[in-house]
């Protein structure tokens, strides 16, 4: 479950005489630097465009999740001098048992900051300081020149390729905009006491939330500890104080997040739109940095391509919107799960889940699971990947589609 986590965040943005204007053209602008905008800004690394990067707090500077990931993305990335702890078994906590289960693959957690760092690490952009406000007025339909522009308290940025990784408030668009606690999204807040463990634990148990689940995440010499809710208006402090006393810790420096929980559009207006503001968290799991690389990867080699002079700014926004479009089904699959598990009473669901623990059904499920957004596309680990290569979106989606084929057409005969 997505929620902010580490240390409380330190301002480190420009103040006073260093808040010099910003404006002017370039040729890409990525606003938010997280997981989707770095992703995007590495893959441009090399391609020559002048790409600027702005976001409201400096790189790494503001965390807004729990921080924990597939450990082969770290690895196929070049991130894992940033791991803090390995786990290859899930523990489930219910009110009538305890299920642990062996996963075919390993789970890590990692340091945010440092993350962050070696993503930009990896790019050859300018970054800046700025809080966006919207697109500017004058350009909200478009410029004559196809450029776009951005109003941010520095200035107006204009470029032809704009990339929104602002967050669910999806800063760029054009009326499609929503607010809690009227929205689908859910919500996570979590602190972070001092403490060791060896165990990856999740508590589907109704004393701490009605709809939804609580985590401990421990990352080496801390525990990340929290509680999310499918319902956004369901206020999680009390029982995020209620799970950390219960394991015997005291709550701290409480930081926590809105969660969507429903994809919208990869593309609108000529505005691509990553993580976060294009709904990229999956539904259940909350899980949302794992596919935030993975499609800001994917936007990066089609913005790379129309840089480059390969496609089209339409051509990239086509194959960007299509392979968004492509997932859909995936996340609606988990969404209908997300809205079935709270209704199923508790003396069913412990039965349910302890037949899910058979060896061969773990591994079924989670392996499928990494499946809607496998490491291995991260290729080598190394920024650049073209949008035609043989290892672009299409092929590389055309591989995780064949090992999803089942799911979907069971998915799509129940619809029918």
């Amino acid at each position: 479950m997505m929620a902010e986590s580490g240390s409380m965040p330190v301002r480190a943005t420009k103040r006073g005489d260093e808040r010099t204007p910003l404006d002017g053209e370039r040729d890409v602008l990525v606003c938010g630097a997280s997981f989707a905008g770095l992703a995007v800004a590495r893959e441009l690394a090399g391609s020559g465009a002048d790409v600027l990067v702005v976001d409201r707090y400096e790189i790494g500077e503001r965390q807004t999740s729990a921080c924990g990931i597939p450990t082969e993305w770290l690895r196929r990335l070049g991130l894992m001098d940033a791991e803090r702890q390995r786990f290859d078994t899930l523990t489930m906590h219910l009110p009538h048992g305890t299920a642990r289960y062996r996963l075919p693959w390993t789970f890590s957690t990692f340091d945010y900051r440092q993350l962050c760092q070696l993503l930009w690490r990896d790019c050859d952009a300018s970054f800046e300081t700025a809080k966006v406000h919207g697109r500017a007025p004058a350009a909200a339909g478009g410029a004559a020149d196809g450029r776009i522009a951005v109003e941010t308290d520095r200035g107006t940025i204009s470029a032809p390729l704009v990339v929104d990784a602002l967050g669910w408030r999806r800063m760029l668009a054009s009326g499609d905009g929503y607010q809690p606690p009227e929205a689908p999204l859910s919500r996570g807040l979590e602190v972070h006491p001092a403490g060791e463990s060896e165990d990856l634990e999740i508590w589907i148990d109704r004393r701490y939330v009605p709809a939804g689940y609580g985590w401990s995440f421990p990352a080496r010499d801390e525990l990340r500890i929290g509680i999310g809710s499918f319902d956004p208006r369901f206020h999680v402090k009390d029982t995020t104080v209620l799970l950390t006393e219960d394991l015997g810790k005291e709550p701290n420096e409480y930081q926590g997040n809105w969660i969507p929980h429903r994809i919208r559009r990869g593309t609108e207006g000529g505005v691509f739109f990553v993580g976060d503001s294009a709904g990229h968290c999956l539904p259940l799991s909350a899980e949302g940095i794992r596919t935030a690389l993975y499609f800001g990867i994917a936007l990066g080699r089609e913005l790379r391509g129309a840089v480059e002079g390969r496609q089209t700014r339409e051509e990239a926004a086509a194959a960007y919107a299509g392979f968004h479009d492509s997932h859909e089904w995936k996340f609606r699959w988990m969404l209908r799960v997300q809205k079935l598990v709270p209704r199923v009473p508790p003396r069913v669901l412990w039965p349910l889940i302890r037949l899910m623990g058979a060896k061969r059904f773990v591994d079924w499920s989670f392996r499928h699971y990494l499946r809607i957004a496998p490491p291995e596309y991260a290729g080598t680990g190394l920024p650049g990947g073209s949008a035609h290569d043989q290892d672009g979106p299409g092929q590389q989606q055309d591989d995780a589609e064949d090992a999803l084929g089942r799911e979907r057409d069971l998915v799509q005969a129940e619809q029918a």
